[in-house]
């Protein structure tokens, strides 16, 4: 095996012949050119890692790289084997590293399908179909940068809303790269990239649209205007401060008469429970059940499947409309019983269990201020503030409170041209910004000496005067 130094002129003098050899550059130990039959003339780098296996990597072709930079990156990979690492190893990785397509694939096989609803699946692999794969699907996992995700973010600006929900779908598949190795931790290329803001909000139902909304009910369900169980799904829907899928999906099998409770085993927070009012308990154990239906809210042709939620919402909306309300999303009735729950008292904890939140935060979003009892609130204001004034009115003299003297004007100017005040310290003068004749002249500057030359010249010029005006 011929040892020599590496140039470009001996490069260019190896020719290749029936088998491949190696020659060795004299400067650096393991650095060599690899010439094969086929003429190919490749650099490449020899070591042996701290475990002591042995390593052959390629740099790079001839022609591709001068000898200058082959030897230049021989050098440093042997200084990162000093340091413990294996570049042949790491470039192996990074040729095996998955793309972001394969991490979408794994996200959802691994993660989305066990530990998701369904419908939170079906929205996932929207997202990852229609907008992930499409722009970034190619890039390796370690390769997205937040300027990727920022720029398809940004692309979505006339969605906000399908655009924050595919940020939230990004960032939780690269959170879940950090945990499966994919990236280092810490590297996700979501972070600081901000939501935008949501316009949509849900209006709260006022107290007249409440009763203008139940008169209408018990009068639909006197004279048969509306079907009974749609009537039924409305009621529980407030009785329960629930979904609108808790209510459609409801089954009798999960209707606890005895102990007064329900118990839904999947909703979109998993597993809740909660019991039954005297109003929900009337209403559920007076209601009309169809034998060969399973669900409480069952399909006005199909009673073997739920009520679908375009029938609920359809129906929904035309009850607003009949009752003179203006339209609000099924989602109101949910704000509504949520704010009557937070107003009526009792413990944010009871209330969370009744609604069914997870945290405060999402519970208080669900919180509506209500224009009543803002005003009683203001109006028990004014009456303290108004009894104060009495007592302190009616109190005797030696009783009155000392009224402290005002304070003194501001620094005003006086005849000599200087300005007056309190607060003076020294050379301090108040407004010593301004310019005038009061102004402080800093010491040692030549605007002193100036003066200073002024100030001698008078005197002398006073005192000359003097001297011609005085008699012989």
């Amino acid at each position: 095996m011929a040892k020599i130094k590496l140039t470009k002129t001996a490069v260019d003098a190896a020719t290749f012949g029936a088998k491949e050899y190696e020659l060795r550059d004299s400067i650096v130990p393991g650095f060599l050119l690899k010439v094969t039959p086929a003429g190919r003339k490749i650099f490449m780098v020899q070591y042996r890692t701290n475990a002591g296996e042995r390593r052959k990597p390629a740099i790079g072709r001839f022609g591709e790289l001068t000898v200058e930079q082959a030897r230049s990156i021989a050098q440093d990979w042997l200084a990162d084997v000093r340091k413990g690492k294996d570049p042949s190893a790491d470039k192996t990785a990074a040729r095996a590293a998955p793309t972001t397509k394969q991490l979408c694939t794994k996200l959802m096989e691994d993660y989305s399908k066990p530990k998701n609803r369904r419908r939170t699946v079906e929205s996932n692999q929207g997202y990852i179909d229609r907008h992930i794969i499409p722009k970034l699907g190619a890039l390796k996992v370690r390769e997205v940068t937040r300027s990727d995700v920022s720029g398809l973010i940004t692309r979505m600006k006339k969605t906000p809303v399908t655009a924050n929900r595919v940020l939230s779908c990004l960032r939780k598949m690269f959170n879940m790269a950090e945990v499966w190795g994919f990236r280092d931790d810490g590297t996700n290329p979501c972070r600081h990239i901000p939501k935008y803001p949501e316009g949509g909000k849900t209006r709260l139902i006022t107290d007249d649209e409440m009763v203008r909304l139940f008169g209408y009910l018990q009068r639909a369900e006197v004279e048969g205007l509306e079907h009974p169980f749609l009537t039924l799904g409305i009621r529980l829907q407030f009785a329960f401060a629930a979904r609108m899928s808790e209510i459609i999906n409801m089954k009798w099998d999960w209707v606890d008469f005895a102990n007064r409770r329900i118990v839904w085993p999947d909703s979109k927070t998993g597993e809740i429970s909660k019991p039954m009012s005297e109003d929900a308990f009337i209403l559920l154990s007076t209601v009309p059940r169809l034998e060969d239906s399973p669900y409480v809210v069952p399909s006005i042709f199909k009673p073997e499947r739920p009520m679908s939620q375009y029938t609920y919402f359809k129906g929904w909306k035309r009850i607003l409309k009949r009752a003179k309300v203006p339209h609000v999303g099924t989602h109101g009735i949910r704000h509504r019983a949520t704010t009557e729950i937070a107003n009526s008292g009792v413990p944010v904890k009871v209330g969370m269990q009744l609604t069914a939140h997870k945290t405060v935060t999402q519970f208080m979003r669900y919180v509506h201020t209500e224009d009543d009892p803002v005003r009683a609130a203001a109006e028990i204001v004014a009456s303290r503030r108004n009894t104060l004034l009495q007592v302190v009115a009616n109190a005797p003299e030696s009783a009155a409170p000392t009224i402290s003297a005002p304070a003194p004007p501001p620094p005003a100017l006086v005849e000599d041209g200087r300005y007056t005040s309190r607060t003076k310290l020294g050379a301090y003068r108040p407004f010593r910004h301004r310019c005038g004749a009061n102004r402080e002249v800093p010491p040692g500057t030549k605007r002193a000496a100036d003066r200073q030359d002024d100030t001698l010249g008078t005197r002398r010029a006073h005192r000359g005067l003097s001297e011609t005006s005085s008699p012989a």
